[in-house]
């Protein structure tokens, strides 16, 4: 599990951000900047599941975006979970379909590779 954005992350995305010439409300932080990050073709707000323990030229296979649980179908082996949400929002991944016997939180800027053989789904919680 690693951290993805850091402090020249957060840098490098405002000056991307602002450089694209989009609208800002910047409340003194770079929050404004990381919402609308899109990292590793995970889009600001999503939880995103890539089709092995890499980023896959920045390609996930699954995109989540809403507080839920989300089922998976016929995923195998070892792959990248990506928690891009915002506002510390958590994913988890969950034997249960419905959302149970869910594994420990992922934290929003994390990601995970992981066994997904025995995960049936993907919580979302904020």
């Amino acid at each position: 599990m690693r951290l993805i954005r850091g402090t020249i992350t957060r840098t490098a995305m405002a000056a991307t951000v602002l450089a694209t010439g989009a609208m800002l409300t910047m409340g003194g932080t770079a929050n404004a900047a990381e919402a609308a990050a899109t990292i590793q073709g995970c889009p600001s707000g999503a939880v995103c599941l890539y089709p092995s323990a890499g980023w896959n030229n920045g390609n996930p296979t699954h995109r989540f975006y809403s507080y839920d649980a989300h089922k998976i179908y016929n995923q195998f082996g070892t792959k990248r979970l990506f928690n891009n949400q915002t506002g510390g929002a958590k994913a988890y991944p969950c034997k249960g379909s419905n959302g149970t016997d869910c594994d420990r939180a992922l934290a929003a800027g994390y990601y995970r590779d992981l066994n997904i053989t025995p995960i049936n789904s993907i919580k979302l919680t904020r």
